[in-house]
């Protein structure tokens, strides 16, 4: 029987109906039921009880093998003894303190051991306030106020870079060559966006066009080397450099936000383009599944921070909790983790990619590393170069078709179309996302 969206949201309301009812009443006192919009899955979020590996086990009485991961943070997956044998240590001795601790010092020095490009770190809670502290550490040594990102590119909810992440046709979002900015939510003021430049990703021509017109007012151009939240879109090699060349040559300030990406390698994305930003932008997987972002860099842009010039500072920056969880977390990630969870990633994009074309399906598997975009597309072998074609060519029903029915049947991916691998996954485990994908394909793409 053909399966289609209709048929699966039912299945999903009747799987997860504990999740429904726990979404209605919790949406008594929270606008939506829960404070992030990101969990809806269709009709509703799902609700987790616990989680265990590679597994969540939702309230509802369901184990999932769990390809969202809290949107890639858990990339040792759920209750991994190391950080949980961390946390345990961490609280025996008090977990909130006005004082520095020795942690954030050790886990500042295994990023900078890390990351080619990090000579210094400041700490805050997340990655959307890192993002900010780069922007403001770009405009403090350049003297200038304007900010460029890309198409697509997300960058955290905060009003100076919530801007076109997920832009449509019908908000008039420019020419491709040379994107207007939109906001992503009501409530952004206007003079936000008259300090934005956005550029298009993988077109250097547009970019080298727009980036020179503006150098006398661009402070930084802030990017991902494989956009996720926006969706996948990875970067050409070529491209990148072009792109580090110009800044150079103009002042700008290069800022790669690692947030997700740091999980590529053991010397983050930048290592493998062999690339040195300016300024890194981190998170996810530093705090290893607590709050806790971070911005990196060449020591004399920090000059400013350390003479107090420019200010970056909170109450729970650099939490005691989060860095030992952080270094326990990067401990586990040597070369060889990060091998083999690409290697698992791998697997899933060459065989179901390779099946697709077999059958001439227009779906696809595709990114860089152990986060992976899924797609239906308009035809088969269908490339997708930037966030317009995604506007353009993707089918949105049939992403959420697949992601219902791929939560009926125990997996657990991000609903708009990603994919994010742990360490504790098995091959056992990848055989059976792929065997369930194919079998889910060809009932939606039956005639």
């Amino acid at each position: 029987m053909k399966i289609t969206l209709k048929d699966s949201t039912e299945r999903f309301k009747e799987k997860f109906k504990i999740s429904g009812e726990q979404t209605k009443k919790c949406s008594e006192v929270i606008p939506g039921g829960y404070s992030r919009h990101t969990f809806d899955y269709g009709p509703h979020a799902i609700f987790v009880e616990r989680g265990e590996g590679q597994y969540i086990f939702t309230i509802d009485g369901h184990r999932l093998l769990d390809f969202n991961n809290n949107f890639t943070v858990n990339v040792l997956g759920h209750a991994h003894p190391k950080i949980a044998s961390a946390l345990s240590e961490a609280i025996a001795i008090g977990w909130s303190f006005g004082n520095p601790i020795k942690y954030e010092f050790q886990l500042a020095q295994m990023i900078c051991e890390r990351i080619e490009a990090v000579e210094r770190v400041k700490f805050s809670c997340s990655a959307s306030e890192s993002c900010i502290s780069a922007v403001r550490i770009a405009r403090a040594n350049t003297g200038k106020n304007k900010i460029a990102k890309f198409e697509g590119g997300y960058h955290g909810f905060l009003d100076d870079l919530a801007i076109s992440t997920h832009p449509s046709f019908d908000r008039l979002p420019g020419p491709a060559k040379k994107p207007l900015p939109l906001p992503d939510s009501a409530g952004i003021p206007n003079n936000t966006l008259e300090n934005m430049i956005l550029l298009p990703q993988n077109d250097l021509e547009s970019c080298e066009k727009i980036l020179r017109e503006n150098a006398h007012d661009l402070a930084c151009v802030m990017m991902e080397l494989q956009a996720v939240a926006g969706g996948i879109i990875v970067l050409d090699r070529e491209f990148v450099h072009g792109i580090r060349a110009i800044t150079q040559e103009l002042g700008i300030l290069m800022i790669v936000d690692e947030t997700i990406t740091l999980r590529a390698g053991y010397h983050g994305l930048q290592g493998i383009y062999d690339v040195k930003p300016d300024l890194v932008v981190m998170g996810k997987i530093i705090g290893g599944g607590l709050p806790l972002g971070a911005v990196g860099g060449r020591k004399e842009y920090f000059d400013m921070v350390e003479s107090g010039q420019i200010s970056l500072s909170g109450t729970h920056h650099g939490h005691p909790l989060a860095t030992r969880a952080g270094i326990a977390c990067l401990d586990v990630m040597d070369e060889a983790a990060f091998d083999r969870l690409n290697g698992l990633a791998d697997r899933i994009k060459n065989e179901l990619n390779g099946w697709a074309e077999e059958n001439n399906f227009p779906f696809q598997v595709y990114g860089a590393f152990s986060c992976l975009g899924y797609a239906f597309t308009d035809k088969p072998g269908r490339e997708l170069k930037t966030h317009r074609d995604l506007m353009t060519y993707i089918n949105g029903e049939h992403l959420q078709t697949f992601a219902l029915e791929m939560a009926t049947r125990g997996f657990f991916p991000v609903h708009r179309g990603q994919l994010s691998l742990s360490v504790p996954m098995t091959d056992e485990d990848i055989d059976g996302f792929i065997t369930t994908s194919k079998d889910i394909i060809e009932g939606m793409l039956e005639k």
